[in-house]
């Protein structure tokens, strides 16, 4: 039984008219005819009485009848839903943001969307960039906004942002010269806390970032005791707290905890560098308009923009 005979016998029942019932459906009489004769073989049942004067649902047809509505209305509902989601057509458009994304950057990411595309909804999913990656290429996400360096082989991607890094640490932490951190505000270097623990995220969650970090801090002098992993920031501080070593991240935008204090590191070799990469074949306004949000977004968080590059040149 396909679809499209229960849609002719519906119209038809509606018209009670062949000639009717075929303008409705844009095909000619004798193919309607036949689909429903085809129809009831199949089903082994007279759904119409026919004369030569008029056309009547049979009790079996009116039967049919009572079934076949609610099917045809499912599957428009169906359809319906399907171009909504398609991004940029009145629809929704499905975008990845990194597990620890400043808090200011969504309220001016999503203000900046809708201003932008105000007939797509905008669903935001918080995942790693390697999560971003995968359902990115499965068609899952149609945007994404990524940490690098990363594995961005086929994809395209918008103007690169930057954030250096610091250190967040005990106030108590002796600085080189034997003085608490909490009582400086310059720069640290590296160096200065080789052997601390170091708390990070799970490599899982951005292997090449990871390496990144990882191979900086050695070539500037700074190769952790331990390595700990967390992803959670109240987790992250609690572990600095408690002793267990220290942390890398961008200047906090709310006051940390009482005991901790962030200081910037006297080379600016670690940062977050970010952009947001889409699939090529999915590029369209929807994704133009979030990647301008999203600049938007980390620019009000203090990142600046390294990379003007019009959104859509490709690049790994």
């Amino acid at each position: 039984m396909e679809l499209r005979h229960l849609r002719y016998f519906a119209v038809l029942a509606e018209e009670l008219h062949f000639g009717r019932a075929a303008e409705r459906l844009h095909m000619a009489q004798p193919p309607l005819s036949q689909r429903i004769r085809d129809l009831e073989r199949e089903l082994g049942v007279r759904l119409f009485d026919r004369t030569r004067h008029r056309v009547q649902l049979t009790e079996a047809g009116a039967l049919l009848l009572e079934h076949v509505r609610p099917v045809l209305s499912g599957v428009e509902t169906a359809r319906e839903a399907m171009r909504r989601i398609r991004p940029g057509e009145a629809g929704m458009l499905r975008a990845g943001v990194p597990p620890d994304t400043n808090p200011v950057v969504l309220p001016t990411l999503t203000a900046g969307f809708a201003r932008q595309a105000p007939d797509v909804l905008i669903e935001l999913h918080e995942l790693t960039t390697d999560q971003q990656l995968t359902r990115l290429r499965e068609g899952e996400l149609d945007a994404g906004v990524v940490r690098h360096p990363s594995d961005t082989v086929g994809l395209e991607s918008g103007p690169v942002a930057r954030r250096e890094l610091g250190v967040v640490l005990p106030a108590d932490f002796p600085s080189a010269d034997g003085t608490p951190a909490g009582e400086g505000t310059g720069p640290l270097r590296l160096r200065d806390v080789d052997g601390t623990p170091l708390i990070i995220f799970p490599r899982e969650m951005a292997p090449r970032l990871y390496d990144h970090i990882l191979t900086v801090c050695r070539d500037e002098g700074f190769l952790p005791g331990a390595i700990r992993h967390a992803r959670n920031p109240h987790f992250v501080h609690g572990l600095v707290l408690a002793g267990r070593g220290i942390h890398l991240n961008e200047a906090p935008g709310a006051p940390l905890p009482q005991g901790l204090v962030w200081r910037p590191l006297e080379r600016a070799e670690l940062a977050w560098t970010t952009s947001v990469v889409w699939v090529p074949s999915r590029h369209n306004q929807a994704v133009a308009a979030f990647t301008r949000a999203v600049t938007e977004g980390l620019k009000a968080a203090g990142h600046r923009i390294v990379d003007e590059e019009p959104a859509g040149e490709a690049r790994e």
